[in-house]
């Protein structure tokens, strides 16, 4: 019985440990299902937001797509409001999620220059594990602000030049500058004479100098067709006529005068009529040659201050102009003659030209039909900002000389050798530009020392009808949207 007893104890001791292990394998095989299933959500949760995303970017290239068969289209070819649903398939599933574009454009002046979409994307894949995700994209044209400069010929850049931003020029470049960005040439090699440095005259690569960064050097670049940044003038007048702000020809006036222009730096601008100035002579590298050079204003009438429209920064002059002061807003202002065969005025740089703020609320863009330039009479230490644009000629300031028979009047004298000119923003000009002169290799006239930078706030959203370096949309913005 004690034998039995003893056996019986040990058969319950063997099943109690038999349902204990069965109990803790259950349980481990539970939980290991489990996690197993949490993994598996969280897998397909992760997926899900991961397919959403792709969703939403395709919406944004769906788009893209759209833009460059249909520019101005803002409403998918519906002709009504949003948001536009489209459905996204794959190839060999079928439907698999949505995404929903909500579309709206920036214009200037009726003419739509950006264009901002908002696109979710949705998982329909698997019903219990659908997510959504929204994306923000902003396309636009790249402009010339994209650039600091933008030249159609040959150019060089001096050893005192401070460069920030892309440098191109579709003829040679001689870059004995420092440059932070690329700078390239539409040339393989070019004649450098002593216009350039050189001496002899010698062959030399696209770009060539002593310019400390020439890793950043390319050549030959694809050359941006100038032609095809020429302003449309006659468009500009037409919209400033109608939408913006229009000065025509004085009765009597000559190419010698014009309009003055100071912004006030609260969208409005004092205007001038220029009715008499004086002249001095001046080198011009555009011509070759001494020309008289009426920049220096004697006598003006003021015609009032004027609102500029803030859906259509726009202001036309037909004739020669004068522009300084504060810029409130984005403005764009045209110097042309579009009337008189034969005859194409300049812009002239008359003082500073600031903004209000610099976060990317104002901007300047400045055309001259022929040039653009800094006149004798300029600030010692002079700040521009804007795009200036010299669609026929120049941009620069002409050489002047304090003796021989080219003197300036002695009054002037102190004028002929400035300190500094800061700029900010982007220069296209046809011609060569230059701001400073060397007499024998030593400077002895223009601006000693010059810093260009460009804007890249006018890159992404510059004033109206600047014009485009392609016709293209790109994107310039994208983010996601929580």
């Amino acid at each position: 019985m004690l034998v039995c007893l003893q056996k019986g104890k040990k058969g319950g001791y063997m099943i109690f440990l038999a349902f204990f292990f069965i109990a803790i394998f259950g349980g481990l095989t539970a939980f290991l299902a489990s996690s197993v299933l949490v993994q598996k959500s969280e897998q397909d949760s992760r997926e899900s937001r991961e397919l959403a995303l792709q969703i939403a970017e395709a919406g944004l290239d769906y788009y893209k797509w759209r833009l460059a068969h249909f520019p101005d289209d803002l409403q998918d070819g519906t002709g009504g409001p949003g948001p536009y649903v489209h459905d996204y398939s794959d190839p060999e599933g079928g439907v698999i999620g949505q995404f929903s574009l909500d579309i709206s454009g920036e214009s200037q002046c009726g003419v739509v220059h950006a264009v901002e979409i908002v696109s979710t994307g949705i998982d329909a894949s698997n019903p219990g594990t659908s997510k959504q995700r929204t994306v923000y994209g902003k396309y636009a044209r790249p402009s010339v602000a994209e650039y600091a400069y933008i030249l159609n010929s040959n150019v060089w850049a001096g050893s005192d030049r401070n460069i920030t931003g892309p440098y191109h020029s579709n003829g040679g470049i001689r870059m004995d500058g420092t440059n932070n960005s690329l700078v390239t040439s539409g040339q393989t090699d070019w004649l450098c004479t002593s216009s350039f440095g050189c001496s002899p005259n010698q062959t030399v690569d696209g770009v060539y100098g002593t310019g400390p960064n020439s890793t950043l050097w390319s050549f030959p670049a694809p050359p941006i067709d100038f032609v095809g940044l020429t302003i449309d003038l006659i468009n500009i007048k037409a919209l400033a006529q109608s939408d913006g702000l229009y000065f025509g020809v004085v009765a009597g006036d000559t190419d010698e005068v014009g309009y003055r222009f100071d912004f006030q730096g609260d969208g409005s601008v004092n205007v001038y009529h220029v009715t008499d100035t004086d002249w001095v002579w001046g080198y011009h590298s555009s011509s070759g040659d001494w020309e008289r050079d009426y920049d220096i204003i004697d006598t003006e009438v003021f015609l009032g201050n004027f609102v500029i429209p803030a859906d259509c920064g726009l202001i036309f002059a037909e004739g020669k102009v004068w522009i300084e002061g504060v810029i409130s807003g984005k403005v764009t202002i045209a110097s042309a003659n579009v009337i008189t065969p034969g005859v194409e005025t300049d812009l002239i740089l008359h003082d500073n030209i600031t903004y209000t703020t610099y976060d990317g609320t104002d901007g300047l863009t400045a055309i001259g039909e022929r040039s653009v330039y800094v006149p004798l009479l300029s600030p010692n230490n002079m700040e521009v900002n804007g795009i200036f644009i010299a669609q026929n000629g120049n941009f620069g300031r002409n050489y002047y000389t304090t003796s021989g028979s080219r003197d300036v009047p002695s009054m002037y004298n102190s004028y002929v050798q400035q300190d500094n000119l800061t700029i900010n923003g982007s220069i296209v000009s046809n011609g060569r530009v230059g701001t400073r002169w060397t007499c024998g290799g030593t400077y002895c006239s223009g601006y000693a020392s010059r810093v260009n930078t460009y804007d890249r706030d006018l890159a992404t959203s510059p004033p109206p009808l600047t014009p485009y370096v392609s016709d293209d949309f790109r994107f310039i913005e994208w983010l996601e949207v929580e």
